[in-house]
């Protein structure tokens, strides 16, 4: 029998990258600065959990120009949603183990 706690995903057990994806999750795409203002994140440190969740395939970045001022969106993939729905099941489960028989 499969022990009841399974192993969490690393990627989004850490608290920005968590917030980073729960914020996608409700807006689907979003710009740097407006991820940089609601986590409260110093840019270099979002910028390094950005690019580990972009590099997991969880998120995509764009990176443009607005006027002479760089614009960075952010936007969450459907491997994304896949991977946070499943961390929240995970979550559930810890929550709620099955009874011992």
């Amino acid at each position: 029998m499969a022990a009841p706690f399974e192993d969490l995903d690393p990627l989004l057990h850490s608290q920005l990258r968590l917030a980073v994806m729960s914020l996608l999750l409700s807006v689907r795409e979003a710009e740097f600065t407006f991820l940089k203002e609601k986590t409260g994140a110093t840019a270099g440190n979002l910028s390094v959990q950005i690019g580990k969740l972009k590099d997991a395939g969880y998120l995509t970045m764009t990176k443009e120009f607005s006027g002479s001022y760089p614009l960075t969106r952010c936007a969450i993939t459907p491997q994304g949603v896949a991977a946070f729905e499943a961390y929240v099941q995970a979550l559930q489960r810890y929550l709620k183990p099955p009874d011992s028989a």
